[in-house]
């Protein structure tokens, strides 16, 4: 068995479909900030952009279990309604967040989530955390910090809003590690949008507005990006170690500034190159160390 794992391993096509699951990623957020700002029609509410990101979501990988026919084992339902309750409150308040500031920063603030499941992990997997953690978390929350920029006067709503959807994403990850190794990654995923679809269901009907067709478009795009971006994560986790495949995620925050430029005519400033260097510091520096744990 270990041998088959070994052979298993391909890196080049692990960095690859890293890559193009972080492009994946950005495009959702650009598709939310046209949705959520008009560009595509009315401006929507993010309820109902998140809506919309799982029902396609969910229509895509009920459709692949119809066709593959894959073998379900009995989930564990606590931990699913948990994970897939933070998931979709963390999706829906980046969507919203994306509406009001760059997309490079908001894309920059949700990178502080595995920071956020870092320290989550002490009281609840009771995980211990030396100093270079310690200090990789301190480094990120100051980044994140410079790009809500305080000295403006006000801080940024966007800013707050991306804040916390990092806080609810950290807390994702807790229930990502008690779910991973206990049941099967398609059965996750599948689950996990079908939960979040009934929760973005029962709240979308207060904000509901019958979309456009090129808003249908934009939100059967957002869904059917994440659900090829999770698939393409999930498999280069499989072909390779984490530590290997997590920094090429981080390839999303190019693809994130690429879009605003292009699509929004959006620069980042000194602010967000600052604050954004800052964050990308501390997740450098969490990757080397856990590069260096997994070595011992």
């Amino acid at each position: 068995m270990d041998n088959n794992a070994a052979t298993s391993q391909n890196p080049p096509l692990a960095a690859g479909l890293t890559l193009l699951a972080s492009a994946f990623v950005a495009g959702t957020t650009l598709l939310a900030k046209a949705l959520g700002t008009g560009t595509l029609g009315p401006a929507m509410h993010p309820l109902q952009i998140s809506h919309g990101r799982f029902l396609f979501a969910f229509l895509g990988f009920a459709t692949a279990a119809m066709i593959l026919r894959p073998t379900l084992q009995r989930p564990n339902w606590k931990l699913h309604i948990g994970r897939s309750s933070l998931g979709w409150g963390g999706v829906t308040l980046m969507f919203a967040a994306a509406a009001f500031i760059p997309l490079s920063d908001a894309t920059a603030i949700s990178f502080l989530n595995p920071v956020v499941g870092m320290l989550l992990a002490i009281p609840f997997l009771g995980e211990k955390i030396g100093p270079w953690r310690w200090g990789s978390a301190a480094l990120a929350f100051t980044g994140a910090m410079v790009l809500t920029r305080p000295g403006a006067g006000a801080l940024e709503l966007g800013a707050i809003l991306a804040l916390c959807a990092a806080c609810f994403l950290g807390g994702e990850v807790i229930f990502m590690k008690k779910l991973t190794g206990r049941e099967r990654p398609f059965q996750i995923l599948l689950i996990n949008n079908a939960l979040g679809l009934t929760i973005a269901s029962a709240v979308v009907i207060f904000v509901w507005q019958t979309p456009t067709p090129a808003q249908w478009a934009g939100l059967a795009g957002i869904g059917l990006l994440m659900a090829t971006a999770q698939t393409c994560f999930i498999n280069a986790m499989r072909l390779a170690d984490a530590s290997f495949v997590a920094p090429f995620f981080y390839a999303a925050l190019a693809f994130a500034a690429l879009y605003d430029a292009i699509i929004f005519g959006v620069i980042p400033d000194r602010v967000s190159w600052i604050g954004t260097a800052l964050i990308l510091c501390a997740a450098a520096i969490l990757v080397w160390r856990e590069a260096r744990h997994a070595s011992k």
